[in-house]
């Protein structure tokens, strides 16, 4: 799955779970019906519909058009949108949060980024994960290590990545047999069907009869979705 539909997928599992009875046939429930058609332009004109008046539904609809948005490609507008939610929550917004560093991300904006996921980390895993791959993007490989070690421990379905990464961290660092301990559970998790971390076990038994202990190439690989 593309960081893009994770957002996405995150997106509707929030938005679906916190409909109420009331909002059954609001322009909340019909924007999202809209959504999951893929009929994104639609769907902002129905978010567009919900009042100020009711200031937490309209926030939602703030985020839920910045997703739109960025299902369209417009990332600058979805960026604006995600930042209107978070301010209209206080500064308290997980998922426009979470959505936002993304978003940040994908412009390669990796301060913004880091910024925007620490404002999520309390009530996301997935934004933990996030940060360690913009720390290991950014060469930082003790932070992206740390990341990924309590991402690792956290429930979701970030779990076989960040233990992957963790152990492309770990063999970066030298330590070849704790990334192959670390490989060897991504795959166990993702039931053998995990490419990336087949392709990191394999490089680091080799290399573990190559290297005599010394650094290795970094020639592993980060999953970075």
């Amino acid at each position: 799955m593309s960081v893009r539909h994770l957002v996405a997928a995150t997106y509707l599992s929030l938005v679906l779970a916190g409909l109420t009875y009331a909002q059954a046939e609001s322009p909340i429930k019909r924007g999202t019906e809209l959504f999951k058609q893929e009929n994104y332009q639609l769907a902002i004109k129905e978010y567009e519909r919900v009042s100020e008046n009711n200031r937490e539904q309209y926030a939602q609809a703030q985020y839920n058009i910045g997703v739109c948005y960025y299902e369209l490609w417009r990332t600058d507008e979805a960026i604006a949108f995600y930042k209107r939610a978070i301010d209209l929550k206080g500064g308290i917004y997980p998922a426009a949060s979470y959505a936002l560093g993304v978003a940040y991300e994908d412009q390669n904006k990796l301060r913004e980024a880091k910024t925007a996921y620490r404002s999520a980390l309390r009530f996301s895993a997935l934004a933990m994960y996030r940060l360690g791959v913009v720390f290991a993007k950014e060469d930082d490989i003790s932070s992206a290590a740390e990341c990924f070690k309590v991402a690792s421990t956290k429930p979701g379905p970030q779990v076989p990545a960040s233990h992957n990464n963790l152990g492309v961290m770990l063999a970066r660092m030298g330590k070849l047999n704790e990334a192959s301990a670390e490989f060897s559970e991504a795959l166990r998790l993702a039931d053998g069907k995990f490419e990336d971390a087949a392709h990191n076990l394999e490089l680091s038994q080799r290399l573990r009869l190559l290297t005599n202990n010394r650094k290795p190439p970094a020639a592993f690989t980060l999953f970075d979705r």
